[in-house]
């Protein structure tokens, strides 16, 4: 740790910050919680945690989201809906007005590393001008060894300044808020919003336009690994189930949500873990809610008694997206080497809430590439604000397209190319509903879930007999130890057979105009991997 008042101490004249206050630099983590308390951004919870709030920004900017357009990544940029083009003018106009801002201010500052593969990974230094902000980033990142810090250069900066509001008319952006990355200066800026995931999601998608040059994947997924040393990959949005399915006890964490997969084998990016903590229960998801009782996480926007200082993890007031961050070393069982082995089982989540896609299905390498490019679930009312009472479908790129900066079709290819070289198992999980949609069916059993991937994850299923969907095309097995028969079959547990099917192909429509999107650079054998619409008369179905 390194406290220095000089206005260019640690090279910050490099970045022009100048005339700076107080300039605090890989403060531990004690001294973080000092910090936060001195300058009162936050309260310590019973137990240790520290309770802090986003204001109005409770989750990601996504319309606020820029990157600047510039000659070294104008041509391989997927430019577009998730990536939106900023000039370089306006991009070093705003800059210059940050920096007049920043003058006084005090500046915490992390060194750290994204990618525990030590061939792969990124230098990068976070400057906050909030204490919690700088823990969130000493948390999330990989730590830099006392010997690694003499010779720390940073290859990518986080300049995050919540307190500075951008003017739209001037700055040529959405909102007062911005995330602005530029990939030639190797920085992004972000202001006017204290949502401390901007911070760990710039990071990663500078990753997702490095790595896929150096033909490794990078994957929004998490992972873990069993003790025969198999490695089985989680993909899915928000809401399906990503981390609490990887929060195995009998299997060891790699990481939760941001990884590579290199010729050496599947590493993770972060050395923390950011969960979602609304209704968290602690006999679901065990290793993650004792994580909220303990010193050094952040809960961001979780109800605490002023008095007593007792969470109460089911109060949704401020948001349904509250959040714990954690250093992944607060979780039992981690892997803790540096790369592990190639993975032998892909799952990929969706939380339907049409209660259509089966609770589990294999998928052919062609049909992973098109369900990967899809990146499907759907939302419904009550667990996002604003939405009405019928289920909503989300398709997101790669699941994770505000972060894939090149076209979805380019991560989709190296991971088949991964897939066919390791002959890896794929699957579909379906996490949402059965029964029928949200509001007359009910959320598929955690118990179930976990029984058909523990299946999926031991070779159980390889064993069993499958029938294909008629619609989508895909192998849904006919049993599964731990998991009644009739579960299994979506079709089977709607009272309502024709509205079953009008929903299977309603949602198939659905499927079919998203990849439309996708066609310009797409091989034909993946545009014909996805579902077929049958007629209204319906078709035959196990």
């Amino acid at each position: 740790m390194r406290t220095n008042d000089s206005e260019n101490a640690h090279g910050l004249d490099d970045y022009g910050l100048t005339n700076i206050g107080r300039v605090q630099i890989n403060l531990n983590t004690p001294m973080l919680y000092e910090a936060v308390i001195k300058r009162r951004e936050g309260a310590i919870a019973h137990l240790g945690p520290i309770v802090v709030r986003t204001g109005q920004h409770t989750g990601r900017a996504a319309k606020d989201k820029f990157i600047v357009e510039e000659a070294v990544s104008k041509d391989k940029v997927w430019w577009g809906k998730a990536n939106i083009p900023f000039s370089q003018e306006n991009f070093d106009k705003l800059y210059h007005r940050l920096l007049a801002y920043l003058q006084g201010k005090d500046l915490f500052i992390q060194d750290c590393f994204a990618g525990t593969d030590k061939e792969y990974r990124l230098p990068i230094r976070v400057i906050n001008e909030t204490a919690w902000h700088n823990l969130f980033a000493r948390n999330m990142f990989i730590r830099a060894m006392p010997e690694e810090l003499k010779n720390h250069k940073p290859k990518f900066t986080v300049l995050h300044v919540p307190n500075f509001m951008a003017m739209p008319s001037l700055d040529g952006t959405n909102s007062e808020t911005f995330v602005i990355l530029n990939i030639a200066k190797r920085i992004v800026l972000i202001g006017g919003t204290s949502y401390a995931g901007e911070i760990k999601k710039s990071v990663f998608t500078m990753m997702n336009y490095l790595l896929p040059l150096e033909n490794v994947l990078s994957m929004h997924c998490s992972a873990n690994i069993g003790k025969d040393n198999d490695v089985a990959l989680f993909f899915g949005l928000s809401g399906t189930g990503k981390t609490t399915l990887s929060a195995d006890s009998e299997r060891d964490l790699i990481g939760d949500d941001e990884h590579g997969w290199s010729q050496n084998g599947v590493f993770n990016f972060e050395g923390g873990c950011y969960a979602k903590v609304i209704r968290l229960s602690k006999e679901a998801e065990p290793e993650i809610y004792q994580t909220t009782r303990r010193f050094g996480t952040i809960l961001e926007n979780v109800a605490i008694d002023t008095w007593t200082r007792r969470l109460d993890l089911d109060d949704d007031l401020l948001t349904e997206n509250t959040r714990a961050a954690y250093p992944i070393s607060h979780i039992p069982n981690i892997f803790e080497g540096e790369t592990a082995g190639h993975p032998e089982n892909i799952i990929m989540l969706t939380a339907d809430a049409f209660g259509i896609m089966p609770p589990i299905a294999r998928l052919t390498p062609i049909q992973a590439m098109y369900h990967f490019m899809s990146g499907y679930t759907a939302k419904v009312g009550g667990t996002e604000k604003g939405m009405g009472a019928e289920p909503e479908a989300t398709f997101s790129a790669c699941f994770g397209a505000p972060f894939m900066v090149l076209h979805p079709f380019k991560y989709a290819r190296l991971l088949d190319e991964k897939i066919r070289r390791r002959n890896v198992d794929c699957w579909l999980v379906n996490t949402g509903w059965t029964g029928g949609p949200y509001g007359t069916g009910k959320r598929m059993k955690i118990a179930h879930t976990r029984a058909m991937v523990k299946a999926a994850l031991n070779g159980k299923l390889n064993e069993v007999e499958m029938t294909v969907d008629p619609i989508y095309g895909i192998a849904v097995p006919k049993s599964c130890p731990g998991v009644p028969d009739e579960v299994l079959n979506q079709r089977n547990t709607w009272a309502d057979k024709n509205a079953y099917d009008q929903t299977a192909r309603r949602l198939a429509r659905m499927f079919i105009d998203n990849f439309k999107q996708f066609e310009d650079e797409t091989s034909e054998e993946v545009k014909s991997a996805g579902p077929k619409i049958i007629g209204t008369s319906g078709a035959s179905h196990d």
